[in-house]
């Protein structure tokens, strides 16, 4: 399963966070929406199409919260380093 967006309703704590997440595997959109941060309460919402999947999540950010679009962590890597070396006269 990929995940291709995440929310966050931009607060900390157990009681006050809450996140909305996209996620696709194969030919099944996936939207699920956590009270709690990670150890919270889920709820899952199941869809053929990403046009579905996108009207749950537009219901689901609704509301007071001024919810902050979080873009997926990368693969963490560095680029290799160039090696110059030095002339030599």
């Amino acid at each position: 399963m990929e995940q291709r967006k995440h929310w966050w309703n931009g607060k900390w704590g157990r009681l006050a966070r809450r996140d909305v997440f996209l996620r696709v595997d194969a030919d099944r959109w996936y939207v699920e929406q956590r009270a709690g941060g990670a150890e919270g309460a889920s709820r899952f919402y199941e869809h053929d199409t990403l046009d579905e999947a996108e009207e749950t999540v537009r219901a689901l950010l609704q509301g007071p919260h001024p919810w902050r679009e979080l873009s997926p962590h990368p693969p963490s890597s560095h680029p290799p380093s160039p090696h110059h070396p030095s002339p030599t006269s």
